[in-house]
């Protein structure tokens, strides 16, 4: 990405972020974190990755009334940073943190598996 597209991106992030935390009022949105924006080059588009906590019909709950207010975050994105279009929002899920839990406990299966078979390779 170019500067300016990572520049927006991070406006874009930071602004999201504000507008979660200080104006929606949806009880469908939960425990959302930003964790990261990618603007088109045309800075026409960005998609918006979340993380959110709970149980997962929970999540997608939440990941749904983030897209269903994608015209709200448009609107508020267009006025409060001055851009020259507005960019099309759209909320992703990021399954990034899951997945390190998954290979962290994976990982540490196979070192605990290693321990308890006496692998003389293992030194503590």
């Amino acid at each position: 990405m170019s500067t300016r597209t990572d520049r927006v991106s991070d406006l874009i992030k930071g602004e999201i972020s504000r507008l979660l935390l200080r104006e929606v009022r949806d009880p469908r949105v939960g425990f959302v974190t930003i964790t990261g924006a990618t603007v088109s080059p045309d800075l026409k588009n960005v998609r918006v990755f979340v993380s959110i906590l709970g149980e997962p019909q929970a999540r997608q709950d939440s990941l749904n009334a983030l897209n269903s207010a994608v015209g709200y975050f448009k609107r508020m994105l267009f006025r409060n940073l001055r851009l020259r279009f507005a960019p099309t929002v759209l909320f992703r899920l990021d399954e990034s943190l899951d997945r390190g839990d998954r290979i962290e406990r994976v990982l540490r299966e196979i070192h605990d598996g290693q321990r308890a078979a006496g692998d003389p390779g293992e030194e503590e």
